[in-house]
């Protein structure tokens, strides 16, 4: 059995050059997979591997005084989840290129998994405002499962976010936001982004979908997780299920979908089986 960790953390990491050889090094001792990202901006990671090599790595990484609070999310996995362990340099944790948004001099108010559920099932805030979920992740992933009446609108990229929740500013009236995301981070840059663009009553889920699945389980949320690893998506009790993606586009192919003719594993899905039959017709 392995285990999977994702965890981040915003905070001025200044000495990249010198930091990723030490996680390479530690990292291929332990034999982990996964990918993590070095960033000015902080640090951010999905690593999978036994209990006692993850136990080992997450006590080296928080003797790093600037990480020692870090919290981590987990869930087990017969195999790794990933196939090969990267570690990157870049400039930002997740891409949003919004440069006046600096996560570690105030984070915007987050709400926990159980004072969520706990809104969602009265229909309304402690003060008594409806509340609106906003997906900040991908299309793609959306389709996978989401919050049950949540606000998605259908980005190709984080980067489209800004603009779009500037132009709809005023369909949230009274209301109180909260933004949600897979692990944490792209729903953490979004509530301050809204909250420098005037949003009133905005909030993050703390720790994202997965701490919700681990915390209170499925309530709410209709469908699974898209996760960015070789399990494709987790269910509600963290469990990888049966969905997949496809070789040919990348799209998400449902377990129900994957019965279709027009899926050929590693050739073809229901998504692009039929630009492949209109571009074989044209030659």
């Amino acid at each position: 059995m392995h285990v999977n960790i994702a965890a981040y953390k915003f905070i001025t990491l200044d000495n990249l050059e010198e930091m990723r050889p030490q996680y390479v090094a530690l990292c291929t001792e332990l034999n982990l997979k996964g990918t993590i990202l070095l960033t000015p901006e902080g640090i951010n990671m999905f690593v999978s591997g036994p209990r006692e090599a993850i136990d080992q790595y997450l006590a080296w990484v928080r003797s790093d005084a600037r990480l020692a609070d870090l919290e981590v999310k987990e869930s087990l996995s017969t195999e790794q989840s990933h196939r090969r362990m990267l570690v990157r340099i870049k400039k930002e944790i997740i891409t949003m290129r919004m440069p006046l948004i600096k996560p570690e001099l105030g984070r915007a108010p987050f709400v926990e998994a159980k004072t969520l559920k706990r809104w969602l099932d009265q229909g309304h805030d402690d003060a008594g405002k409806p509340v609106v979920m906003v997906d900040t992740r991908n299309d793609f992933e959306v389709d996978v499962g989401t919050f049950t009446g949540t606000v998605d609108y259908r980005i190709k990229k984080f980067t489209e976010f800004p603009e779009v929740i500037a132009a709809h500013k005023d369909d949230f009236a009274g209301k109180t936001v909260v933004t949600f995301c897979t692990g944490g981070i792209r729903c953490e840059k979004a509530a301050i982004h809204m909250q420098n663009i005037g949003y009133d009553n905005v909030y993050q889920l703390e720790g994202g979908i997965l701490k919700y699945f681990e915390e209170v389980g499925g309530d709410h949320y209709t469908g699974d997780c898209f996760v960015f690893d070789y399990r494709t998506a987790l269910n509600p009790k963290l469990e990888p299920t049966e969905t997949v993606q496809c070789f040919a586009c990348r799209a998400v192919v449902t377990p129900r979908q994957q019965m279709a003719p027009e899926y050929v594993v590693g050739k073809s899905c229901p998504h692009c089986a039929g630009a492949h039959a209109a571009a074989a017709a044209g030659h």
